[in-house]
Formats: C-alpha cells, sequence, structure tokens
C-alpha cells in the first residue's frame, strides 16, 4: 500500500453528480513528501468532486491553514497562512498524463491521487519573501545581523576609497616606450584594414 494511499479519490465509484473529500495535512503529510520547502504544517482540504458528462470531472480544492516556513531575514520556523482554492479537471483515458489543464487517468485504475497536487497548491502559494511579522524574529538573529550590515557598509566605503585612489595612480601612468611591444602596432593595422 503506498504512503500516499488515504489521499486517492475513487472517480469510478462518484454516483451522485457531486461528493466533496475533506483531508487534514499536518506535519506527518509534509514528512512523507520529503520536500525542502515546507516540512511541517497545518492545512485543512476540502476536495469537491463534480461528475460531468463522458467521464469527466471537476476537482474543486478548497485549502485553509497554514505551513511551517524558516524566516528569510532570522532563519527561525515561521507560520506562513495558506487559503486558496483551485480548480483541476480530471477525465478517464489510456494511460496517465496532462492534457494542458486536464489531467488524464487511467481508465482501468479510476482513481486519482491528489497527494502532490495539493503539495503543489501550497508550495506555489508561499510568497517568496517570507518573513516574521516586525518586531518577531529571533533578537540574537537580528543584532548579529545588524552589525554584520553594519560592518558590510564600512568595508564597502573602505573599498570604494581604495578604489578612488588607485584609478588618481592610474590617470598619473603615462607609456613607457621601452616596454612597447612591436606585435600591438602589427594588430593595429589590421584594424585599419
Amino acid at each position: 500500500m503506498s504512503k500516499f494511499a488515504i489521499y486517492n479519490i475513487d472517480l469510478k465509484n462518484i454516483t451522485d453528480n457531486s461528493q466533496t473529500f475533506t483531508f487534514v495535512l499536518e506535519d506527518d503529510y509534509f514528512k512523507k513528501i520529503d520536500s525542502p520547502e515546507v516540512q511541517k504544517g497545518n492545512i485543512n482540504v476540502q476536495i469537491t468532486v463534480n461528475k460531468k458528462p463522458q467521464n469527466t470531472f471537476e476537482l474543486k480544492f478548497l485549502l485553509e491553514g497554514y505551513a511551517v516556513v524558516p524566516c528569510d531575514r532570522c532563519l527561525d520556523d515561521m507560520q506562513q497562512s495558506i487559503s486558496h482554492k483551485e480548480n483541476l479537471m480530471v477525465k478517464f483515458g489510456k494511460t496517465f498524463t496532462e492534457e494542458g489543464e486536464t489531467v488524464v487517468v487511467p481508465e482501468s485504475e479510476g482513481a486519482i491521487n491528489v497527494a502532490w497536487f495539493l503539495y503543489e497548491f501550497i508550495v506555489t502559494n508561499i510568497p517568496i519573501k517570507h518573513v516574521h511579522p516586525a518586531g518577531e524574529c529571533n533578537k540574537t538573529m537580528m543584532t548579529k545581523l545588524k552589525r554584520h550590515i553594519a560592518r558590510s557598509k564600512e568595508e564597502e566605503e573602505e573599498e570604494d576609497e581604495e578604489d578612488d585612489l588607485d584609478f588618481e595612480t592610474e590617470e598619473e601612468i603615462t607609456p613607457d616606450e621601452s616596454n612597447f611591444d612591436p606585435r600591438w602596432e602589427g594588430l593595429k593595422n589590421i584594424l585599419d584594414n
């Protein structure tokens, strides 16, 4: 039995025009997925399956909860709220494939496993930049970060001053005729032609 068997939705056995499935995605789900983006959380999932003509199904996903991700600023774990709706069209075919916005599942199996779809919906709804609200970051880390930023700015200013000095000395250098390589003159002739 697959570790994600509980996320199988048996489409062949849907007798009503509409049926609802609910799942709670907790830490054990994220550990089974074993992906680095999110490893903890608590998300309630409701999936409404609407049966359409010609062995086609519309899956409406509603996800509400939070995922635990590292703060970009202090690296401590933080709760990122997740609130997302998504629709997915599914139809029966010969092999599992995706045709544009429609997922094709083998008619012989008659089921779709939504575990990975759920994870993708969660990850794509986490903002690129995720930080604690103001004042909630790890204070020790923030102190170290501020010291590092201040030190980096000082080093940058010193490098800029050194660059300015180097630039001034370059202007004072005049070409020395004794170090002239005659091959450069030949190359200049190529450019002239």
